[in-house]
């Protein structure tokens, strides 16, 4: 089936499209056959129904469009591909998931208007999940959270004396620092600041990218005790320092994880990566705005030392957060894994919904 070509060819580039969403798109001429294909591969680049409208050429006249998301009929860095579909002579237009950004939708009223046929939500949930990291903010008023830790076999993340370099190989840390480059947001506590001292920026084979395409650093602070010196506040990428006094408190006086993911999201961001320690990473799972995990497991036993996750308002096995696991892949001899969470979190996008918990963010203790 066409729409779950779609689907795959959508997800072909992930760490290179944000902000932008992950769309991919067949055009089918007269007779049904595939007569070009596409994906948008980053931001400035040319979207998905034009990659495959380029590729089908003549033979997209009379013939159907099948897009993973509603064609966009706004004029941003590139012109809308509502018009280009009609100026290819589309006859019809079957699409997945329709755009919940108000700046780009309604392009299947703008193709109706031109005699297009168009129908939309075949393998909607599919689709979705594969965007999920572009769909979920507008629907939740919150960045999209990816929870990102190492650990050994036996889930220590670092070993009794407090020592955690290196944990996870070569190979697994250059990974890391494309993840970073494809967020917008990394969040850690300030105890990981004190602690570890990390710059948190993004380095290509060691050279740091530009000020400008570096994420926003942010440390949860409750008491501002992060000291001025830390390599986080160096000028090396922007950064704040989200303190209990500045975005809102919990009734114990530690940082409201809703309240700071609400500010982020009002800033702009969307797209985040959570880096905190155990305690952080307990905060957020309470909170149940963890949307996506990925773990790197190395070989390793250590039998002692910090776990990568702390207290998460779990006190019995029929609590415990289940996940779907995604993929399983080595990494130079590490193991990765990517999973979601199962129910999904209250994202409007796909699967049954949980009930926000509040939250008693902190920096891990």
């Amino acid at each position: 089936m066409a729409m779950w070509r779609a689907v795959e060819l959508s997800s072909r580039a992930q760490h290179t499209t944000p902000p932008n969403p992950d769309v991919g798109c067949v055009i089918l001429d007269a007779h049904g056959e595939v007569a070009g294909e596409g994906w948008h591969e980053r931001p400035g680049a040319p979207h998905a129904e034009i990659v495959a409208l380029r590729e089908a050429g003549h033979r997209a006249s009379g013939g159907t469009a099948v897009v993973t998301l509603e064609p966009c009929s706004h004029e941003g860095r590139t012109g809308p591909c509502t018009t280009a579909l009609i100026d290819a002579g589309v006859r019809r237009v079957v699409y997945a998931v329709t755009d919940p950004n108000p700046q780009a939708t309604g392009g299947a009223d703008v193709l109706r208007a031109h005699g297009i046929e168009v129908d939309g939500g075949l393998l909607a949930s599919e689709a979705a999940a594969v965007n999920a990291r572009w769909l979920t903010p507008f629907h939740t008023g919150r960045p999209f959270v990816v929870w990102k830790y190492a650990a050994t076999l036996d889930g220590r993340s670092a070993a009794a004396d407090g020592t955690s370099r290196w944990i996870t190989g070569a190979g697994a840390r250059a990974e890391v620092h494309r993840l970073r480059a494809a967020v917008d947001t990394i969040v850690v506590g300030s105890a990981t600041v004190i602690a570890d001292d990390p710059q948190l920026t993004v380095r290509h084979g060691g050279t740091p990218v530009p000020y400008a395409e570096q994420p926003l650093r942010v440390v949860v602070d409750s008491a501002a005790r992060t000291p001025a010196t830390a390599r986080v506040c160096d000028d090396a990428a922007p950064t704040w320092i989200a303190t209990a006094a500045e975005v809102g408190s919990t009734p114990d006086g530690r940082v409201d994880l809703h309240k700071l993911l609400a500010t982020l999201y009002e800033r702009g961001q969307r797209y985040l990566l959570l880096e905190g320690g155990p305690a952080l990473a307990g905060a957020f799972w309470q909170a149940r705005v963890v949307d996506r995990v990925v773990a790197y497991i190395a070989p390793a036993l250590l039998g002692a030392g910090p776990t990568a996750l702390a207290h998460a308002g779990i006190d019995t096995i029929d609590d415990a957060i289940r996940l779907d696991v995604r993929e399983v892949t080595t990494v130079d001899g590490d193991v990765r894994i990517t999973a979601t969470p199962h129910p999904a979190p209250d994202s409007g996008v796909a699967g049954p919904q949980q009930p926000a918990v509040a939250a008693a963010a902190d920096e891990e203790a």
